[in-house]
């Protein structure tokens, strides 16, 4: 198993934010995490992420136990994070954007040949290097954010709403890079909103209702499920 979160409480003071979550990550997976706003995802993924400590509970990647890891290494441990709105610096190029993503002593030796990749992936990008970043549509911001991401070379990416804020037809762009990178090995777990997209792509899912899990399995099982089918896609 790749990843594996066990039972974590998480708390911001005395509010908590989820209770006694577990979920896992195999090698070549995309892990969906959907569920209502306010349900605790983002919250969830900035923990796997580093960005929040657990109260409780026990995290894993591979041999490694994360929870005696510092923040700033998880990173070089093989998690990249995409965060929610981006997070962009607006005021330095593409380029400059991307280059801070492979930051990693193992990432900066392979930099062009990263960089390369990802203007493949995203080829108006390679246009538009040169660019300062808050010039961008959202739809790039996007695309920028995840090559960033990719630049730090990770065997795991998190997406936390990817399609947030976007057009359906830049929304397709985005999810087919994802489909993209996945098939070319890379283990996923995504937060989204949008559950038809997540439900499409995802190996497994997990519902998160009130920072508690209420449902997990293939996609087809859950959307089986009346309750499910209603809640999150009006049917």
């Amino acid at each position: 198993m790749l990843l594996e979160a066990r039972n974590l409480h998480i708390a911001y003071g005395d509010a908590t934010a989820v209770w006694d979550v577990t979920i896992d990550v195999d090698d070549g997976e995309i892990v969906a995490v959907i569920g209502p706003n306010g349900a605790g995802k983002t919250t969830l993924i900035n923990t796997i992420a580093g960005l929040l400590r657990a109260r409780q509970g026990s995290l894993r990647f591979g041999a490694i136990d994360l929870r005696s890891v510092p923040p700033h290494h998880f990173c070089r441990h093989g998690i990249a994070l995409v965060p929610e709105g981006r997070r962009l610096f607006t005021t330095m190029t593409v380029e400059e954007n991307l280059q801070i993503g492979g930051y990693r002593k193992d990432a900066r030796e392979e930099q062009e040949q990263t960089l390369g990749h990802v203007f493949e992936l995203f080829p108006m990008l390679k246009d538009k290097r040169q660019q300062l970043a808050g010039s961008l549509s959202g739809g790039q911001q996007q695309m920028v954010a995840i090559g960033r991401a990719l630049m730090a070379r990770p065997r795991l990416l998190l997406l936390d709403e990817p399609s947030l804020g976007l057009a359906p037809s830049v929304v397709s762009d985005v999810f087919r890079a994802v489909r993209r990178i996945h098939a070319e090995g890379m283990s996923i777990l995504m937060v989204e909103q949008n559950v038809a997209l997540a439900m499409e792509i995802a190996s497994r899912a997990y519902v998160l209702e009130e920072g508690r899990i209420v449902a997990q399995g293939a996609p087809s099982q859950l959307l089986a499920q009346p309750r499910l089918r209603e809640a999150y896609l009006g049917l």
